[in-house]
């Protein structure tokens, strides 16, 4: 279980409360206005956000030990993949920064980018890709780290509609298979839908405990619904 106990981030005139609990397996969206604070509820995840209060990975606290020690692999909208290095070795980044990798851990990127339907593709540059096949090569750098906790940052919001579902189900079907847990950054109560069946609302500086995104969506509350408008109908009739 991922915990956050009293976590409180006070950054001059921003303050930001958490005190919820998400289930080890969980696919959970973290949803509200911009600037609310949904980034910064990842920030303190991966070690990036100032903060006080605890943060527990499986009743161990990770808020004591520096970003790169932690359980944690983030995936943010710019992908973050090096122009100047081929796919190949961005997704090797994954794995080890320095040196050379083990004959095994070659074969897990190679199975990383083949998963994700980038075969062929090893040795190009991240200009040479589409903005899909980009973020197929970020998703893949993801999943070669082996964490049990993934923090989606919005990286497929720059895509059309058709493509990010595709993201959305991959993501899906790499959390079935490796049982991560996943926390998502999105304002799109589709994507909530498609991904999540629990949903946190960021707003009026709380981050609230997660609830079922059906429901939520269905009869939400007074500020949620004011800042998703027509968007929320949108949603009605996806699948989780």
């Amino acid at each position: 279980m991922l915990t956050f106990d009293a976590v409180t981030v006070d950054l001059g005139d921003f303050r930001l409360t958490a005190t919820l609990a998400i289930t080890e397996g969980e696919r959970v969206a973290i949803i509200g206005p911009s600037g609310a604070g949904k980034s910064t509820l990842l920030g303190v995840v991966a070690g990036f956000t100032p903060h006080t209060g605890h943060i527990s990975w499986k009743e161990d606290r990770i808020d004591r030990i520096a970003p790169g020690q932690r359980p944690v692999a983030v995936l943010f909208q710019d992908n973050n993949l090096f122009p100047h290095l081929t796919i190949l070795q961005n997704v090797s980044l994954g794995i080890r920064t320095k040196g050379k990798l083990a004959s095994s851990e070659q074969q897990a990127v190679r199975q990383a980018i083949a998963r994700v339907g980038l075969s062929g593709y090893e040795d190009r540059k991240p200009a040479a890709l589409s903005g899909g096949q980009q973020s197929r090569a970020a998703l893949a750098r993801l999943f070669v780290q082996a964490k049990p906790v993934l923090l989606l940052d919005e990286p497929f919001s720059a895509l059309g509609p058709a493509l990010k579902d595709e993201m959305l189900d991959l993501v899906s079907e790499v959390a079935d298979m490796s049982g991560a847990t996943v926390l998502m950054v999105t304002h799109d109560p589709v994507d909530a839908l498609r991904l999540a069946s629990r949903t946190i609302v960021v707003s009026d500086g709380q981050a609230a405990p997660p609830v079922p995104t059906k429901a939520l969506l269905k009869s939400p509350p007074e500020h949620l619904a004011s800042y998703l408008g027509r968007r929320i109908a949108l949603g009605e009739g996806q699948e989780t």
